[in-house]
């Protein structure tokens, strides 16, 4: 992989990263407020979905070494 590949990936990773955090904020913020439990669960999955994406990029940038 290149020095611009990883580069990408770990710039992709840092912005997903962020977004993970962004949702868990606001899925705090509505679990206070008492909104929609749906509209809640909804905003879980969507978070569940970048928490494996994050999974799949830390994957490629750092490769299974075997001992």
């Amino acid at each position: 992989m290149s020095e611009q590949e990883q580069a990408d990936i770990r710039l992709e990773f840092a912005r997903l990263k962020q977004d993970h955090a962004d949702f868990d904020a606001a899925i705090n913020a509505m679990l206070e407020t008492g909104c929609d439990p749906l509209q809640i669960q909804r905003m879980k999955k969507k978070k569940l979905a970048l928490k494996d994406r994050l999974r799949s990029l830390e994957d490629r940038i750092i490769p299974d070494i075997i001992a």
